[in-house]
């Protein structure tokens, strides 16, 4: 019994180890979800007021959207891989397709947040009903009395509806909040579709095969843990060297001493090797041998973009 748990923990272990990307946007829309709901509950108070009601509404759905891709944008490793791209080696050294798709690659994953935010607004029908309601015209509502205009019907998301349209105000709510849920489910159709169309091109495309595309993502992840781990124990132990240089001695605990004994670090590595190993990488092949990243493209002593008359550049397959 205990092996046949433990069997079934290594695969969902190794399942959500693969799928890392999708969990990683399932956290950021529940957590949109989350804001979202607390934002309606502390935050939102339509103005019930003419001109300022659509204003107020459309800020509510559209700025914290466009602060949440702002943030995701700079939360986007690649976003700055980019970045150091164009400031060291432009973008010159890749074709129309390949700038295309990393830009698509950045702005996608930046836009889970904000789409989703959208949606839940959309669904729950609070901001577009503050929105939209001094637009509604009187004559569509039957039996509605002469003589109001968008003052009053601006007032309708609120309670302060005057005594005699009260009963009209649950079909003027209804109503709006009909036609926001109406675009939130046709903003969720489209997305899904987008997703779909853009991950058939993604595979339809790409010159590799699926079991070399999973071992792909399964080495990139392996070389930015293991990267990322080396460089915190190499940083530590050459901070412990300098330390012990200045003052004589360095403070430290029984893990880290082991660490200082067993990783003797001489020589730090130049800016240019640095420069190297960081920025936008395409995959690339050199004599049918693939490179699977600007770290394995070094260790193996190539360097440039032009690989040669055997060589090849698959531009659809960013990292």
């Amino acid at each position: 019994m205990a092996a046949f748990i433990a069997e079934n923990f290594r695969f969902l272990s190794l399942f959500f180890k693969s799928k890392d990307v999708m969990i990683f946007n399932g956290l950021v829309a529940l957590g949109t979800v989350g804001s979202q709901e607390l934002f309606s509950v502390v935050a939102f108070h339509c103005p019930c007021s003419p001109a300022r009601n659509y204003i107020y509404g459309l800020a509510a759905i559209g700025v914290p959207a466009l602060a949440l891709f702002v943030i995701g944008v700079i939360w986007n490793n690649h976003t700055w891989n980019l970045v150091a791209e164009c400031h060291k080696r432009g973008t010159k050294n890749f074709s129309a397709a390949a700038n295309f798709l990393i830009f698509g690659s950045v702005m996608g994953r930046a836009a889970v947040a904000p789409v989703t935010w959208s949606v839940i607004s959309l669904l729950r029908g609070e901001a577009y009903v503050c929105a939209l309601s001094e637009f509604i015209e009187p004559t569509s509502l039957d039996k509605f009395p002469p003589g109001y205009g968008e003052e009053t019907m601006a007032r309708f998301p609120c309670k302060d509806v005057p005594q005699n349209l009260t009963r009209f105000q649950d079909e003027v709510i209804r109503r709006l909040k009909y036609e926001s849920q109406l675009f939130g489910w046709m903003l969720i159709g489209a997305v899904a579709v987008l997703v779909f169309i853009t991950k058939c091109l993604k595979h339809c495309c790409s010159p590799l095969s699926y079991r070399q595309e999973d071992y792909w993502n399964l080495y990139r992840s392996s070389e930015a843990k293991l990267f990322q781990r080396t460089a915190e124990i190499h940083s530590k132990v050459v901070a412990a060297n300098n330390v012990k240089n200045f003052f004589g001695f360095v403070c430290l605990d029984k893990e880290e001493k082991e660490l200082v004994q067993e990783f003797a670090v001489e020589t730090l590595q130049p800016r240019p090797q640095w420069d190297a190993i960081t920025g936008v990488y395409i995959y690339r092949e050199k004599n049918g041998f693939p490179l699977y990243s600007r770290l394995h493209k070094w260790a193996k002593g190539v360097t440039g973009n032009s690989l040669g008359p055997d060589s090849q550049e698959m531009a659809f397959l960013a990292t």
